[in-house]
C-alpha cells in the first residue's frame, strides 16, 4: 500500500473539515449566513482559530507583513522557495461559510495529513490564510494579495469602508501592517520565493452540479471592470405635472442605458465571446425622494467580467458610447467613479496538466473549466507567478447564506492537490 493510500485511510479529513467549518460558522454567524468583514476582529479571530488548530497538529505558524497567517510543516517554515496554497477568510455581508475558507481548510488538511503520515512534499509547501479578498467592504478586491505583491494603487488605499467611512489604508494600519512599503507599492513578500500558487475554491456557478462531478481543474479566471458607484443626475419634478417631453428622469435614463448594455451583451455572446454584466446596487435617496416626485439622481454599480482583455476593452468603449447617447437623448448626466480593473488571468498550462494528471491518478475523471468569478489566483498569475486552481462542487451559488458545498467534495478537491504535491511535482 502506498503512502498516499495509507494517509487517506488513517487521516479523517472529513470530520476535521466539518468541525473547522462549523466552529468558524458559529462565531461568525450573522442574522443570515456569516459575516467576516475585511480587517475586522472577526476576521482576526478566524485566523487565530486556524492558528490554534495548526499548532495542535504540530504545524508551524507565522504571520507575514500583511498580517496573513502562514502555515507549514516545521521543517519548511524557513524555506526560501516554496509552493503556496491558500485563499481568503473574509466573507461578504450575510454570505456563505465556504467561499474562501474552503481553500484555506484544504491547504491545512494537506499539511496536517502530511504531518500525520510522515510524508514529505516534493517541494516545501506553505499555506496562506489571507485577509480582505471581497470587494463588498471597501470596493477594491484582492486587497491582501495585491498588498503582498505591491499592486495596491493609491486610489484603492483611499477607498472607504462601507460601514465606518474610514479609509482602507487606516484599517490596514490598525491591524499592524507597516504601510510604508504598501504606499510605495513595494511587495510585502519576495515574489521570487513563491514558485507557484494553488487555490481551491467552491464553484460559484452550476456546472459541476449539472455534470455530477465533485471537482475540476480551472483553466483561467475572468478579469473585470467595476464601478462601485455611477451617478445619473437629472432634474426633480412633480410626478403628475411634468410631461414626458420635459422630463430629465435619471431613473429611466439608467434603465435605458442598462437595457442597451443588455442587448449588446446578448449580441456579444452570440458571436462566441465571453462576457457577464451585473448591476448589484441601485438606489435613490429615500429621504429626498418620494412616490410623487421625479428624482433628481440615482446611483448604481456596474460589474463587467470577461476572460478576454480585448472584450473588456471593447465593452468599456461601448459603455461610454451608450452613456453619451443616453445623455443627449434624455438630458441627463452620468458621473462615473474611478474604474476598478483586474486583468483576466490564464492558469499555468503545466500546472493545469499536472493537476489533471493528479485527478486521473486518484481515479477522478479529469475535467477543466474556466472561472467566472475572480480570485486571488489572478493577482498571483498576473504578477508572473505560475498559478492554478481547483474548483469544488457547490449548490446554490456563492455570496449568499445558502452555499451548500458537501464535505466529501472538499476532500475530493483536497486529494487532487495533495496527490499533486506528493506524486506529480518534481
Amino acid at each position: 500500500m502506498s503512502n498516499r493510500t495509507q494517509s487517506q485511510h488513517s487521516f479523517d479529513a472529513e470530520n476535521i473539515a466539518a468541525r473547522l467549518f462549523q466552529e468558524v460558522a458559529d462565531f461568525s454567524a450573522d442574522s443570515a449566513g456569516v459575516s467576516r468583514p475585511a480587517f475586522s476582529p472577526i476576521e482576526t479571530k478566524t485566523l487565530k482559530y486556524l492558528e490554534d488548530y495548526a499548532i495542535s497538529q504540530g504545524l508551524a505558524v507565522r504571520y507575514d507583513a500583511g498580517q496573513n497567517a502562514v502555515f507549514s510543516l516545521p521543517d519548511d517554515a524557513d524555506a526560501r522557495k516554496y509552493l503556496l496554497i491558500g485563499s481568503h477568510v473574509d466573507s461578504v455581508p450575510n454570505g456563505g461559510n465556504f467561499d474562501g475558507l474552503a481553500g484555506v481548510v484544504a491547504g491545512l488538511l494537506c499539511l496536517a495529513r502530511a504531518r500525520h503520515s510522515g510524508i514529505r512534499f516534493a517541494k516545501p509547501v506553505k499555506v496562506i490564510a489571507m485577509r480582505a479578498e471581497e470587494s463588498a467592504w471597501f470596493g477594491p478586491c484582492y486587497i491582501a494579495s495585491k498588498a503582498l505583491l505591491g499592486k495596491l494603487d493609491d486610489d484603492e488605499l483611499q477607498s472607504v469602508h462601507k460601514g465606518d467611512g474610514r479609509s482602507l489604508s487606516a484599517h490596514m494600519s490598525d491591524i499592524g501592517i507597516n504601510m510604508n512599503r504598501v504606499h510605495q507599492h513595494l511587495p510585502l513578500i519576495d515574489p521570487s520565493s513563491v514558485e507557484a500558487y494553488i487555490e481551491l475554491h467552491i464553484e460559484q456557478g452550476p456546472l459541476l452540479i449539472e455534470k455530477n462531478m465533485p471537482a475540476a481543474v480551472v483553466s483561467g479566471i475572468r478579469g473585470n471592470i467595476r464601478h462601485k458607484k455611477i451617478r445619473c443626475v437629472g432634474e426633480a419634478g412633480h410626478s403628475g405635472a411634468v410631461p414626458r417631453a420635459y422630463r430629465k428622469d435619471p431613473v429611466l435614463a439608467m434603465a435605458d442605458l442598462l437595457t442597451r448594455l443588455d442587448e449588446s451583451w446578448l449580441t456579444i455572446l452570440q458571436k462566441g465571446e465571453d462576457l457577464v454584466l451585473t448591476v448589484g446596487m441601485v438606489a435613490t435617496d429615500p429621504v429626498r425622494h418620494a412616490l410623487t416626485r421625479i428624482p433628481d439622481l440615482v446611483d448604481f454599480s456596474l460589474d463587467l467580467r470577461s476572460q478576454s482583455a480585448e472584450a473588456l476593452d471593447d465593452v468599456r468603449t461601448l459603455l461610454m458610447q451608450e452613456i453619451r447617447s443616453v445623455e443627449r437623448e434624455r438630458g441627463v448626466t452620468f458621473e462615473l467613479d474611478k474604474e476598478l480593473h483586474t486583468a483576466p488571468a490564464l492558469c499555468d498550462k503545466q500546472m493545469v496538466e499536472g493537476l489533471s494528471a493528479s485527478m486521473a491518478d486518484i481515479r477522478q475523471e479529469p475535467f477543466t473549466m474556466p472561472s467566472g468569478g475572480g480570485h486571488d489566483a489572478a493577482v498571483f498569475a498576473n504578477a508572473g507567478i505560475p498559478s492554478a486552481m481547483v474548483f469544488v462542487r457547490n449548490r446554490n451559488g456563492s455570496h449568499n447564506p445558502d452555499e451548500a458545498m458537501e464535505i466529501p467534495d472538499l476532500v475530493a478537491g483536497t486529494d487532487i492537490i495533495f496527490n499533486y504535491l506528493t506524486e506529480v511535482v518534481q
